[in-house]
């Protein structure tokens, strides 16, 4: 099946360290879609919760449709997000135990039905974030000098 993908959210991966991922469904109402399909979504500062057993995602904005009518509903309403019943158990007991957030990594179309792909990530102190840096400027540094070997 071919993914499309909508909207990435590339300041996650800065600010959290990802230590799992899964993908889920999202329950969409009316011209959403249509606005999904058209590419008109952001999920920087998105983040997922859960509560009373369902998983939501919060701050996901979806602009309203421009051919739409009054059906266009609230761009940065709540979404729920469709998991099995174990998968959101097996979440409930990461989150809780170790101090972790459920970030929405990408926003894509697979097989016709919208995903969104989740990580159970861990908040980056500084320093981690400036050893990222480090250690990504050193890679891009030693294939320059490979490069030039050759």
């Amino acid at each position: 099946m071919a993914e499309k993908t909508v909207a990435t959210n590339r300041h996650a991966l800065h600010e959290y360290a990802i230590i799992r991922t899964f993908e889920a469904g999202l329950e969409l109402k009316g011209t959403e879609v249509k606005s999904l399909r058209a590419g008109q979504a952001n999920l920087k500062d998105s983040f997922a919760k859960i509560e009373n057993g369902q998983v939501f995602l919060y701050n996901m904005h979806i602009a309203p449709y421009e051919f739409g009518n009054i059906a266009n509903v609230d761009p940065m309403r709540t979404r729920r997000l469709l998991l099995h019943k174990k998968e959101i158990g097996r979440l409930v007991g990461e989150l809780s135990a170790k101090h972790l957030a459920l970030i929405p990594l990408k926003l894509y179309f697979k097989g016709g039905f919208a995903k969104v792909e989740l990580a159970v990530a861990k908040g980056k102190k500084l320093y981690d974030k400036r050893e990222a840096i480090r250690h990504r400027e050193s890679e891009r540094e030693l294939r320059r000098i490979m490069k030039n070997k050759r």
